[in-house]
């Protein structure tokens, strides 16, 4: 149709569209309602492949996360790239050692656990009465306090053979070694095997909220609306002596 229009009456008919569509006549509500389609869309895609938030449930990092932290993961940290200018320009770095990572647990993918990277792929891992070996060498772990139970000692559910002494074993191609900072309560690699790149999800950045509650209160979370709604009701009673202000966007090193 439009190509029987003479081109002035073409150039008519879209300065009509044009005018219709900046046209005060739109209504505010649709105005709205545009306006929150598009930050659900930017909402998603930040979520899905720039930063999301984490929370720590347990004490297997302490102490330098404890339970309560409210984490930003960058999702973007470990994306894949197709060529070397992407590797170039972009902010994306291979994953190291010491790097702390969010991860699909490999023996239930639906949830997450978070843990520092302590072997790379094609390295050979030992840990003799506490102390990581690679390669034959002993690492240096600035990162975590003197282990505060000396060898040997009992400490939870974790059986000594494996978490004083373990190895040594060799990271396949494509999969890390893992261990939570708090290694006498850490359910990490040493019980579990080995974490695949394919499982990763991001690298913690910072806490950008602390709350000091007992553990059971965020293992609990999301067991049904009960517990829910009790965690909400905590958190509005006791928000401002229940935060850790000290700990607000502090880096994770």
């Amino acid at each position: 149709m439009f190509s029987k229009l003479l081109p002035a009456q073409r150039l008519s008919l879209v300065d009509y569209l044009m005018t219709r569509m900046r046209s005060p006549e739109k209504s505010t509500l649709r105005e709205y309602f545009e306006s929150i389609i598009i930050a659900v869309i930017v909402a998603l895609f930040i979520r899905t492949w720039v930063v999301q938030a984490f929370k720590i449930p347990t004490g297997s990092m302490e102490e330098n996360l404890l339970v309560g932290d409210h984490l930003l993961v960058n999702k973007f940290a470990f994306s894949p790239t197709m060529s070397e200018m992407e590797r170039n320009f972009l902010p994306i770095k291979p994953v190291r050692r010491g790097d702390v990572v969010v991860f699909k647990y490999p023996e239930n993918p639906g949830r997450d656990f978070i843990k520092r990277v302590i072997g790379l792929p094609g390295e050979t891992l030992e840990v003799r009465r506490k102390r990581v070996f690679i390669n034959g060498e002993p690492i240096g772990e600035s990162y975590i306090e003197e282990l505060r139970l000396p060898s040997g000692a009992p400490h939870g559910e974790f059986p000594l053979r494996l978490r004083d002494d373990y190895g040594p074993v060799t990271i396949p191609p494509g999969e890390y070694f893992v261990m939570g900072d708090n290694r006498d309560n850490s359910q990490d690699s040493r019980y579990w095997g080995f974490m695949p790149h394919s499982h990763l999800k991001g690298k913690a950045l910072m806490v950008y909220w602390s709350y000091d509650a007992p553990e059971t209160n965020f293992q609990d979370q999301g067991n049904g609306f009960g517990s829910t709604f009790r965690g909400i009701l905590s958190v509005a009673i006791n928000f401002f002596t229940g935060t850790r202000w000290e700990r607000l966007f502090s880096q994770i090193r």
